[in-house]
């Protein structure tokens, strides 16, 4: 590796950097993925910079995702990684299905496992629940896929507080994914707090916004027509203009701090506990090494004072997801 900087945290049993990388968006998402080559690139150079930590998902490109990670990268450091893969939103007959029922996430694990050609997930996530099967059939399931030896450790996605002490009365969860960023603090109401006292990792995915944090403003007006963001509120025309306000004022505070918006927004969260890890997704190299470098800020008391003001007292306009995303995520205190 040519970075040895990155701090470590805990997942479970896992050593992982205090930043990890969000695989997502090199198979789809945003736009036009970049060409395998590239993504492959990107692969390699997050873990020579120091990078062990990869999440993926069956849903990413129907399995693209995790066809390109399990080409060469998985083999090549397959010891020196902590892999996490999510099931229960497969590309089931080649779209996106919701489905927990047990024979489903089987399936997917099964999936999953050839198309990393790996012989166990070290962290396998329900990556939404199909609220129409009991959570603790879901979690059952994937408790015996560790029995198994398929898995190592079970994590869910997009989940309230409630649900998630129902699935770990059935077996121990080692993390929770939820959005997480300057603008998207759901999580503080009662996620987090539910995985701090049940000692449950959480991870924070988008946490650069789905790139709003960028150093100068998105132009939506350019966004692909497949990039998922045209469907999101806060994206849409009259809410970006309106957010620019909470943009700007984020950007005072990051010149401040004498780093970017993207850093200032990572070393919150890094900040905020020892068991949070961001997972920022990228297609670029030189963003990679922006956020690995987030890593090294510790913001100082007047800057974190001027932060929180920010996000107390200038309001994000817009969901972060439009109606139909939002049904799917479990919103149960």
């Amino acid at each position: 590796m040519t970075n040895s900087t990155l701090s470590k945290r805990k997942i479970g049993p896992f050593s992982v950097t205090s930043i990890g990388l969000g695989c997502m968006n090199l198979s789809h998402a945003y736009g036009t993925p970049p060409a395998e080559k590239d993504a492959t690139k990107l692969l390699y150079e997050a873990y020579d910079r120091g990078i062990n930590f990869f999440d993926t998902a069956a849903l990413y490109g129907l399995g693209h995702n995790e066809t390109l990670m399990g080409s060469d990268f998985i083999k090549t450091h397959r010891n020196h990684i902590v892999l996490a893969s999510k099931g229960g939103v497969g590309p089931a007959e080649g779209k996106r299905v919701i489905d927990s029922r047990p024979a489903s996430i089987r399936r997917d694990c099964e999936g999953s496992l050839q198309r990393l050609k790996t012989d166990v997930i070290d962290l396998y996530y329900l990556h939404r629940w199909d609220k129409q099967v009991p959570i603790e059939d879901a979690v059952g399931t994937l408790g015996d896929l560790v029995k198994e030896g398929k898995i190592q450790k079970i994590g869910l996605s997009e989940v309230s507080g409630a649900t998630i002490r129902k699935a770990h009365a059935v077996h121990p969860l080692s993390a929770v994914q939820t959005e997480y960023s300057l603008w998207t603090r759901n999580p503080e109401i009662a996620v987090l707090p539910t995985c701090r006292e049940l000692d449950i990792a959480f991870v924070a995915f988008s946490p650069i916004g789905r790139g709003y944090f960028n150093a100068s403003p998105l132009d939506i007006a350019n966004f692909a027509e497949k990039d998922i963001r045209r469907s999101m509120p806060r994206f849409q025309p009259e809410n970006f203009s309106k957010n620019m306000v909470f943009f700007e004022a984020l950007q005072a505070v990051a010149k401040e701090q004498g780093c970017t918006i993207a850093q200032l927004g990572l070393a919150w969260l890094l900040q905020l506990g020892q068991d949070i890890i961001p997972i920022p997704g990228t297609t670029r190299i030189d963003h990679l090494q922006e956020d690995i470098d987030a890593d090294q800020i510790r913001l100082t008391p007047e800057v974190l004072a001027k932060l929180n003001h920010v996000l107390n007292t200038i309001p994000v306009h817009g969901s972060r997801y439009n109606a139909v995303s939002q049904s799917e995520v479990d919103t149960e205190q």
